[in-house]
Formats: structure tokens, C-alpha cells, sequence
């Protein structure tokens, strides 16, 4: 992950405290003190096991409200971000994660606050310091030319420029490069979104369009997102985009929007989003969000993956397949409303919405996912789903590498193997209820799995999650 060399940028000086070249940036950030004050310096991380400094500690957000106004010729941006979090200790500073944008003001509940740039970190010291417990608002102006972020694995997220506007992104890292916030998927939030653009583009974001305004040459649209949301799952995309809204049969909103050169590729796959919202919540249980719908964008070539399970709508950097959004809809419950505590499950994301794709393979006449399974399992042309066991990805550049994808719904064939269909699609429905709108890690789902089965699931979930080289099958 690159960071934001970041300059110093404070309204008063912060006192600075030294440390050992061997200290890494977050314990630095996170040890600094200052004679005389209460309570602590928050972390600048959460302890993740792949991404070390990314998110801070010390609160937790309830609400993100955003209010973004986008030149496109210039590519600039002027924001603010207003946070709602709760102290869960008492703070004397606490950290945010936004890189290359420069912080021009901080105000805190209201009065300014000092604060300082190391890196993709903003060190806000407040006035007065944070009782544990106590609701505090935080107030973050900021401008800029929002800059596209290289992840370990060489793919391009964040804010990507596109020849009309912006395809915007955020799994692992990327919602930084747009907006200030505790940057860690097990922090969600609420939000709201006021995104101005030149009169004729359209700013697509999380939720339900509560209003679209025009004046002086400009477009306002205000969104609204009120479940809880992981930072990564946030977008905000500009472009010159066909919007079609509509319902399902079931009364779901749905609003899709679509960039002219994908649309006559995209259409039968999105035709298909009331069918595929309709099977899914039949196999996963009631659809846990209030709208749904897509972004298919024009992006440019050096986009190398094709979507993201962004909540409420998933982003597409170019028209999807079938498949595909087949995909990225089940993550609706698993990944976005269901989220991993850390990078190191997002094979709970990926497994069952690989396996979706399996199931709605069947459902088409094609193959079962036993057949899925053994075609993998007997390919020898591709040894990459076995170079790590997915739930131990051990570098950042595997969150998302082959086996958090195809071992873990080749685990979930073997625990329905194992417990039966009856016991195995019950749960596929409950594991998403018991779990909604909230954080879970492998351990939660062993735990939860073990609880509908009299068989000891123990050597299974380590043989298929945990073990190193290719799995060996039963007879």
C-alpha cells in the first residue's frame, strides 16, 4: 500500500515526540504525548493482521456526512466530512485516514482543533480532550485532486479518473483518497452524501436519491445510506450516465446507471437484478437493504478487475455478465451487511458469493456445484487456488488472490457435504440474520456452523481454511 508522503498542515503547532527509526509510523503516531493532558493519543490502526495502518483506535463513527462539489475539467475537488463517532476511551487526539487531499480546517463539536499530516494519517488534537463515552462531531474541510491508489497486488482503486467524471472505489484502502474517516471495516456507519457536479453529469452513491437540484450551471444529489456501512463499501461516481429507476415485483427500488458505451452489453445481465434479488433473498434470507440497483462505468484499460460489491449498488468498471452481478448481489448479505472484523476473513465475502454464482450456474441447467468442486479440485493448469490457505492469506496482496475465492466455496461444498442440504441452506439463511448489519471473523461462523450439525466440523475448517497445499479428499 503507497502512503501520502503528507505535509504538516495545522491551524496551531502540535508539540512533536521522538522516537526510534525502528518504531513504524502508526506506533509513532499512536505513542506521542503531551505533559499535562487527560487521556490518551488514539491508535493510528486497529491492529489488522494485513493492513497494520490502516483505521485508528480510540472511537468508534456512527455517521458520515459528505458533502463533495467536483470540477471535472480541473479534477479538483472541495469536501467536508462531518463525523458523528462515540470515544470508546477518553482521547486527548485521535487520528483519521486521508491521503493527498490537503486539510485546510478542523473543528471539533464546534471550536477548532489542531492538527497535523503524517502520511495517510490526520492527528486531530481537540480543545478539550474526549470522555470516554461521550458523542463528539468532528468537522473536516479539505480540497484537492483526489489521487488513485495502488494496492499490493498492483490493482487501482480509490478515486480513478475516467474520460467523464470518476470511478470510485475503496476495497482495500481506496475510500481515503476521497474522504477522511476511520478507515477499517470493522468501523460502519451511516451516511449521507452531497455530491455537486457540472450541470448533464450524474454523482451515484450509497442508498435512496433523496433530492437532485440544478442552479447556476451545477447539479446537487443528495443520498442517503441508513444502515450501517464499512468505509470500503462507499462510493460516490461521476459520470454521463443513462439512470433508469424502477421497481421489483416485490416493491425494491432499483436504481441503475449506466455509461452509454456499456449499455447495450449490460442490458440482459441487468434485466435480470429483480430475478436475481428475488432468488437470492429466497436462498439468504429477506434482501437487508432498502434499494438496490448498479454502476456500470467506462473505465479505463488499466482497470484490471471488473466490480465491486459496493452497498446498495455494485460498481462495475465495464458492462458485467450474468455471473457477475450474480456475484456481487449476494455480497449485499455477505460482505456489506455481514462484514469480516479484519482483511484476513474476507473469505466469508468470497466464498458464498462464489458459490451464488455455482448455484445459479445449476439453476440454469449448467453444472452442480459438486461438479464446480471437482473440476477445481482435479485442474492442474492453475496451482494458484492452492498457494495459501484462505484463512490464513498472510500478506496483503492475497486478500483477494484465487484461494480466498475458489477454496472457500469449495469449502462450503465439503460443509454441505458434511452436514446435509437441510442443515447446510439453513445455514446460508440464518448465518446472514444472526449476523446482520454487523462484524464477524471465521471463528464466529466455525462456532455457528458446529451449532446446526452433530458432526465435529473441527477437522474439516482446518484441513480447508487453515492448512497449507492442497487439500486432501475424503473417500
Amino acid at each position: 500500500m503507497s502512503a501520502d508522503p503528507g505535509s504538516a498542515v495545522n491551524r496551531r503547532p502540535i508539540r512533536s515526540c521522538g522516537a526510534t527509526a525502528a518504531l513504524s509510523v502508526a506506533l509513532l503516531l499512536s505513542s506521542c504525548t503531551s505533559s499535562g493532558a487527560r487521556g490518551v493519543a488514539g491508535s493510528g490502526g486497529v491492529g489488522d493482521p494485513l493492513f497494520p495502518a490502516l483505521g485508528n483506535g480510540g472511537y468508534q463513527v456512527r455517521h458520515y456526512g459528505l458533502d463533495l462539489d467536483y470540477d471535472i475539467k480541473k479534477r479538483h475537488l472541495d469536501a467536508t466530512a462531518e463525523i458523528t463517532a462515540e470515544a470508546t476511551a477518553d482521547l486527548r487526539s485521535f487520528q483519521l485516514d486521508l491521503q493527498g487531499l490537503r486539510v485546510t480546517d478542523v473543528q471539533v463539536d464546534g471550536e477548532d482543533a489542531e492538527f497535523s499530516r503524517k502520511g495517510h494519517k490526520v492527528i486531530v488534537r481537540p480543545d478539550e480532550s474526549l470522555r470516554k463515552g461521550a458523542e463528539f462531531r468532528t468537522r473536516v474541510d479539505y480540497e484537492g485532486t483526489p489521487q488513485e491508489l495502488k494496492d499490493p497486488d498492483k490493482s487501482t482503486e480509490g478515486w480513478v479518473k475516467t474520460r467523464d467524471g470518476a470511478f470510485v472505489v475503496g476495497q482495500p484502502a481506496g475510500s481515503m483518497t476521497w474522504f477522511p474517516g476511520n478507515n477499517h471495516p470493522r468501523d460502519k456507519a451511516t451516511y449521507d452524501f452531497t455530491l455537486t457536479v457540472p450541470k448533464g453529469y450524474t454523482a451515484v452513491a450509497n442508498g435512496e436519491l433523496r433530492s437532485e437540484r440544478t442552479a447556476k450551471g451545477r447539479t446537487t444529489f443528495r443520498w442517503h445510506n441508513g444502515r450501517p456501512m464499512a468505509s470500503y463499501l462507499a462510493t460516490a461516481t461521476i459520470g454521463r450516465f443513462e439512470v433508469h429507476t424502477s421497481r421489483t415485483p416485490e416493491g425494491l427500488p432499483l436504481y441503475v446507471a449506466v455509461d452509454p458505451a456499456e449499455a447495450k452489453a449490460s442490458k440482459g445481465p441487468l434485466e435480470k437484478l429483480p430475478e436475481i434479488v428475488k432468488w437470492e433473498s429466497k436462498l439468504f434470507g429477506p434482501y437487508p437493504f432498502s434499494s438496490a440497483g448498479a454502476i456500470v462505468d467506462d473505465t479505463p484499460k488499466r482497470i484490471d478487475w471488473l466490480a465491486l460489491e459496493s452497498q446498495t449498488k455494485p460498481v462495475y468498471a465495464g458492462a458485467p455478465d450474468t455471473a457477475t452481478v450474480v456475484h456481487e448481489m449476494a455480497h449485499q448479505w455477505f460482505g456489506d451487511s455481514v462484514t469480516p472484523k479484519t482483511w484476513a476473513d474476507t473469505w466469508l465475502n468470497e466464498s458464498f458469493a462464489t458459490y451464488a454464482e455455482w448455484l445459479w450456474e445449476e439453476r440454469e441447467g449448467g453444472k452442480t456445484p459438486q461438479e464446480q468442486f471437482d473440476a477445481l479440485y482435479d485442474d492442474t493448469k492453475d496451482p494458484k487456488r492452492w498457494a495459501f490457505p484462505p484463512g490464513k492469506p498472510g500478506k496483503a496482496k492475497n486478500v483477494t488472490g484465487t484461494p480466498v475465492y475458489e477454496r472457500g466455496a469449495m469449502l462450503l461444498q465439503e460443509l454441505r457435504n458434511a452436514v446435509g442440504d437441510k442443515a447446510f441452506f439453513t445455514i446460508l439463511r440464518e448465518w446472514p440474520a444472526e449476523y446482520r448489519y454487523r462484524n464477524a471473523d471465521a471463528q464466529d461462523f466455525i462456532d455457528f456452523c458446529q451449532e446446526h450439525t452433530d458432526e465435529d466440523l473441527e477437522p474439516l475448517f482446518k484441513k480447508w481454511l487453515y492448512e497449507k497445499g492442497k487439500p486432501e479428499r475424503e473417500d
